[in-house]
């Protein structure tokens, strides 16, 4: 037995090294004209067939266009990445945000990966924001915290306008949006500068702080070095630990699964190393509640909202203020459970959505397959998803809609919160974002206040999101298979949910450590 388990682990290893090299092989080899141009016809096709709203922003003869300039402008072979910069920015002309291109990266042995998870880059530590088209340091995760509101100038050799004004052809906000743009650019700013350079052991990065430049050279270096100095071994080595009485075990044990249930709850982010929910009262007579969202995703977000919503109203509070700044969106049901606490009346939250195959959650759930073997497991569970979406689907007006739990009129909960609401929201609010301050807004349930959503007003095409891996470069497309729109539209086509208030933040904020919007929200509570 032995034997044979010596034998399977052997063969697994040499199948799984030379899996790494073929993969490798395949995004670095120049690819021939004729097989690139098979891929750009494989993504357009996909796209024609399975996307319901492929022309709402660019019309099908223009769009022919670009993807024929696109094969035209392919004369000679190119690697995977330099067919991505060609191709990318041409998906991008879609101008839904739910659309695009992502590029594989190098694959590592298993012992590659072992040495590498030994080291952390330092780079990798770092947050950004836009600010008044400057890129600064938000955040650095707990290390360096000097270089926050420091502003980017070069990334190695490159000024940060060039890179930027680079990336930002390779996505697209809904419509015709500006905000998304800049925000998003500088959010991903790390992501595309390695995806651009490659995996690099070093980085020499230039700011600005104070009217002064410094350079700072950022490095891959022992996971458990620290710029603190680590606290002193006891003196008696090798004495053994004192043993836990039961009942010091058992409180350890309730704490921990206290800590562990909060994280649920909460939607603890182990990367970002933040609550993805958070609820605080402002003021000594707890007036204002403030809750932070930044996103609509991990957690239970049912266990949470019910707590919070019992907390306000313990409180008495007049006040709430719903911050979705960076908030990039999530799931329809948790921004549905959001407002049924917020409204007065019966509602309905959103429309049928448009569709071009009957089954978008199978076509979803079997596109994320990444080997043979993951396709035939998922195939067990694809009767069950069937029998679940066979009856969603249906014909109206001439085009297929698909039924969404949250399209029945609604009531308000039971403890619903009768007070004013305040929605802070900037040009990241994306997607389930700009979908839930369409509806604040449009039913006059609260005050928006920030600059424009990277969402559309009317529509975005998500839900579920289709992956087609190209044949021969092995970039994946990806895009969403669903209209969502709510009842209330705009005639303004291709923007997104503007303020009552329009506030944008300033360098001198920022270097203030001052929060306008906010600020503005407590100044107009106080005066009321």
């Amino acid at each position: 037995m032995k034997k044979i388990i010596s034998s399977l682990f052997v063969i697994l290893l040499i199948t799984s090294c030379a899996s790494v090299k073929k993969h490798n092989e395949q995004i670095t080899k120049l690819h021939s004209v004729n097989v690139l141009h098979k891929d750009v016809d494989v993504a357009y096709r996909k796209l024609q067939k399975l996307h319901p709203q492929l022309y709402l922003y660019t019309p099908k003869n223009e769009l022919d266009a670009k993807f024929l300039a696109l094969k035209s402008s392919i004369t000679e072979p190119m690697t995977t990445y330099a067919f991505y910069e060609k191709l990318v920015p041409v998906v991008a002309e879609v101008k839904q945000g739910h659309a695009g291109i992502s590029v594989p990266t190098k694959k590592y042995t298993r012992k590659e990966r072992k040495a590498q998870n030994k080291l952390k880059n330092e780079w990798s530590y770092l947050r950004f924001e836009n600010v008044e088209d400057a890129v600064l340091v938000k955040n650095t995760l707990g290390e360096d915290s000097t270089m926050v509101g420091s502003r980017v100038v070069k990334l190695g050799d490159d000024s940060i306008d060039d890179l930027l004004n680079k990336y930002k052809t390779y996505f697209s906000s809904d419509g015709y949006n500006t905000t998304f743009h800049d925000k998003y650019a500088a959010q991903k700013l790390a992501r595309y500068y390695y995806q651009d350079k490659g995996r690099l052991d070093s980085l020499m990065v230039t700011f600005s702080k104070n009217d002064s430049l410094y350079t700072k050279v950022f490095r891959r270096i022992p996971r458990d070095s620290t710029r603190f100095p680590k606290a002193k071994k006891d003196s008696l080595k090798g004495q053994k630990p004192i043993k836990k009485t039961k009942e010091e075990r058992k409180l350890a044990s309730k704490k921990l699964k206290k800590k562990l249930k909060n994280y649920h709850k909460y939607g603890y982010s182990y990367s970002e190393k933040y609550y993805n929910r958070n609820l605080d009262f402002i003021g000594a007579d707890s007036s204002v509640a403030y809750m932070k969202i930044r996103s609509f995703t991990r957690g239970d977000y049912e266990a949470f909202y019910e707590e919070a919503f019992k907390k306000i109203d313990s409180a008495k509070t007049e006040n709430l203020i719903i911050d979705l700044r960076d908030n990039g969106g999530g799931r329809l049901v948790e921004i549905h459970d959001l407002y049924s606490y917020l409204a007065k009346e019966e509602f309905k939250f959103i429309e049928e959505g448009e569709v071009n195959t009957r089954y978008p959650i199978i076509k979803s759930y079997m596109s994320r397959n990444k080997t043979i073997y993951g396709a035939a497991y998922k195939s067990l569970f694809v009767p069950f998803v069937f029998f679940k979406e066979v009856f969603k689907a249906r014909k109206k007006n001439g085009k297929l809609v698909y039924k969404f739990k949250e399209t029945k009129v609604a009531e308000p909960k039971e403890n619903n919160y009768k007070g004013n609401v305040y929605v802070l929201i900037n040009g990241r609010s994306f997607s389930a974002s700009s979908v839930f301050s369409n509806v604040v807004k449009a039913r006059k349930r609260g005050v928006i206040v920030g600059e424009e959503t990277g969402g559309a007003y009317n529509s975005t095409v998500a839900g579920q999101t289709k992956y087609v891996r190209l044949p021969n470069s092995k970039l994946m497309l990806y895009f969403g298979l669903m209209v969502l729109e709510t009842p209330y539209k705009t005639t303004v086509k291709g923007y997104g949910v503007k303020p009552d208030v329009a506030i944008t933040p300033t360098l001198k904020d920022r270097e203030n450590n001052f929060d306008p919007e906010l600020e503005w929200i407590l100044n107009t509570i106080n005066k009321q």
